[in-house]
């Protein structure tokens, strides 16, 4: 036997490639950047005032932004805007992924701006929880709605909060109505379970629901059905129709099982189809109905003060937070507490215990609490 082993020859052979362009391009570097100059709240003001939608789209990044002097700027803006605000229909729209939520809102929206209405929409677009961004894509399943000259979309990242509404929605609200749009829509994300926070800064909440996708009541088990002034079936058309009209009359049997509202609606059950357009302009003749009822009996006007002080009390949890986090000597110890925490060292609540102290104790000895 031939002690001498073969050498295994490759057969393979690899090309060489070409080297890979540069990712950056470094002419661009040389290129100072531009940066939107910030202008006084005035400027603002009268562009919102005079319909300019470049510069309330401005206003709005500045609500929105968490920079403290662009709050700061922002809530002069919000304060001027307020004496033209509050003269809009603001209608809530939530439902299940896969509802057709903006295939609706598109429908319904070019429905009011052919009939003379300016509609604004609010699309609030989930954030992802791990890097915080989120995809912003709601212009471009609206293309239609978004050429319109009397529709304004907005879409606005949820920053994760609850109910899949943007912290400063609410001010986006007003200076959408200083701008002259009388029809605010709130486009949530759609979890379905915790759609309170958009409930309470809405006239008219509506709830998108889906026959024939399996478990027509799922929504009878979720509080979301007790907040509904009106739930709509989309897409009752074609072979689903029948389907539809079997969920209407479910949902109809399960309202009557919720205690009345303080509004003295009743809420109904009404059929559409977003790509075919029926039973559009149905829905906004019942919005209109319910709008007509609650500012005959006074509600209307009562709910918008709760909204009122439910956003100052929002507003000021907010900041309660922010001034309790962004203290170094908390941020410190809460580092250290969360060790011990994971480590069962010691138990949440009292970790949560000694970091109130220290806060109360921060506060006690500081001179000035802030402006």
């Amino acid at each position: 036997m031939d002690s001498k082993k073969k050498k295994c020859v490759n057969t393979l052979k690899v090309n060489e490639g070409i080297e890979p362009p540069p990712s950056i391009n470094e002419e661009l570097l040389k290129k100072p950047l531009k940066r939107k100059d910030i202008h006084p709240a005035e400027y603002y003001v009268e562009g919102i005032f005079g319909g300019n939608r470049s510069i309330l789209s401005q206003a709005i990044t500045l609500v929105e932004s968490s920079l403290k002097t662009h709050q700061k700027l922002a809530q002069k803006i919000i304060e001027c805007c307020l004496k033209k605000a509050g003269n809009s229909v603001r209608i809530g729209i939530t439902g299940v992924p896969g509802v057709g939520k903006s295939t609706f809102i598109e429908a319904f929206g070019k429905q009011l701006t052919q009939t003379g209405h300016k509609v604004a929409v609010l699309a609030i677009d989930p954030s992802s929880q791990r890097s915080k961004g989120s995809i912003l894509g709601d212009k471009t399943r609206m293309m239609k709605l978004s050429a319109d000259p009397n529709a304004y979309i907005r879409p606005s990242p949820s920053a994760g909060s609850l109910g899949g509404v943007a912290r400063k929605t609410r001010g986006t609200i007003i200076l959408c109505e200083a701008a002259g749009f009388d029809v605010i829509i709130i486009e949530t994300v759609g979890v379905g379970q915790s759609e309170t926070a958009v409930h309470s800064m809405v006239d008219f909440f509506l709830l998108l629901m889906l026959a024939g996708a399996g478990d027509e009541l799922q929504g009878i088990k979720r509080g979301i059905m007790e907040m509904a002034d009106a739930i709509v079936i989309n897409k009752a058309d074609g072979d689903n129709l029948l389907k539809a009209e079997q969920a209407k009359s479910q949902y109809e049997s399960a309202l009557h099982l919720f205690p009345p509202k303080t509004s003295s609606w009743s809420p109904k059950v009404v059929l559409c189809s977003s790509i075919y357009q029926t039973g559009i302009s149905q829905i906004w003749d019942m919005i209109n109905e319910y709008i007509n009822v609650v500012k005959t009996n006074g509600y209307f006007w009562e709910n918008r003060k709760r909204q009122s002080l439910q956003s100052m009390d929002d507003t000021l949890h907010e900041y309660l937070l922010e001034s309790f986090f962004s203290n170094p000597s908390i941020e410190n110890k809460y580092q250290q507490l969360q060790k011990k925490v994971m480590n069962s060292e010691l138990s949440p609540y009292k970790a949560a215990r000694q970091l109130f102290d220290l806060y109360l104790h921060i506060l006690s000895t500081s001179k000035t609490i802030g402006d």
